[in-house]
């Protein structure tokens, strides 16, 4: 959620206004004031001021997404089980899936007050201070640590996902989805496959994972030290195996992701070792993490396939030539997924 607005789409503000008394919302008889915002890429997003307070509206796209409804709905759903958890998210405010109030699903939540480093990369201080830097990373895992701990079944999330054989369903599940727009060779491809296939962790405790965890998808508060402010953008959460949500933190890292051209998307100086990484993952989650290198191959080849569906809708003429610089990421992720698996210690 950034404060940078767009053309905004049409919003009944005064249906909207109406829902919003009839849930006790702040500013009672008040008409809602809407300004469309950028944030997320599968939802429209909007800024609600009314009663003095500032909350954001995520609804599905105009356009209308198979399926995007019940996504929306799932992150609502979430985002009410982990009110109350010391996991930082944005507060639910309101959901409703009647389509009559203003023309679909949508939910309400806190307006967030923070920075995402996908704006232009890192701000002041973190540009220059690399100590403050630093604590951006360890604030990062901190969050998936904290997910990790969360009592999902107590928090009502039973059904939320299926947990059972989850790591089993990986690789078959991400290969026939490339079959389904497969239109180029994605070296390691095959070798990857193989290795996950032949070493999946003997067991693993289920909890909630994002699914998506990145720098991409969280927000810090403005000033240092670093602090997170809320992760955002849960359209992949489920009940899984959230040390991949570690291997996606780590896709990347140092030292061995030093040498990957194409997939950092932002400057690594100043970040902590990845020994201190999983240190502090351990410590917060209370997590076994020596299987670490596992799921930094998982999220590699996931990865590697999710670009490459753009990758191929825009070798079909049916994606913008943003998504181009996605080409040459999937290569590296893959061929960086092959050789982590020949040279890692976990077998």
């Amino acid at each position: 959620m950034t404060d940078q607005a767009v053309t905004a789409p049409s919003l009944d503000t005064e249906s909207l206004s109406r829902w919003m008394d009839a849930q006790g919302l702040p500013g009672a008889g008040e008409r809602a004031q809407a300004r469309a915002l950028t944030g997320g890429s599968q939802n429209e997003l909007f800024e609600i001021t009314r009663g003095g307070e500032k909350m954001a509206l995520r609804r599905p796209p105009s356009y209308g997404v198979e399926g995007r409804a019940k996504v929306l709905m799932r992150e609502a759903r979430l985002l009410k089980a982990l009110a109350g958890t010391d996991v930082p998210h944005a507060a639910l405010r309101g959901v409703t899936d009647d389509e009559s109030v203003i023309g679909s699903p949508f939910y309400l939540m806190d307006l967030v007050d923070g920075w995402s480093p996908m704006g232009a990369g890192w701000i002041a201080p973190f540009d220059t201070d690399f100590d403050a830097r630093g604590g951006l990373a360890i604030e990062l895992v901190d969050g998936a640590a904290k997910m990790a701990r969360v009592d999902w079944k107590a928090r009502g999330l039973e059904g939320f996902g299926k947990p059972e054989g989850f790591l089993e369903r990986q690789v078959d599940r991400w290969l026939s989805h490339l079959s389904t727009f497969k239109f180029r060779d994605l070296p390691g491809l095959d070798e990857t496959a193989k290795w996950l296939s032949e070493h999946i962790p003997s067991t693993f405790e289920p909890g909630i994972m994002h699914g998506d965890y990145q720098f991409a998808n969280v927000m810090y508060r403005h000033g240092k030290p670093a602090e997170l402010a809320a992760i955002i953008d849960w359209e992949m959460a489920t009940i899984g195996d959230p040390l991949l949500d570690l291997g996606w933190v780590l896709v990347a890292w140092s030292p061995e992701g030093d040498a990957m051209q194409h997939a950092r998307y932002l400057d690594y100086t100043g970040m902590p070792s990845r020994a201190a990484m999983l240190e502090h993952y351990a410590k917060v989650s209370g997590r076994d993490v020596s299987a670490v290198d596992y799921y930094v191959v998982l999220a590699r080849f996931k990865l590697a396939i999710v670009l490459e569906a753009s990758v191929a809708r825009h070798a079909k003429g049916e994606a913008d030539d943003r998504v181009a610089r996605f080409g040459p990421i999937a290569l590296e992720l893959m061929e960086f997924a092959a050789s982590l698996s020949r040279t890692t210690s976990y077998r």
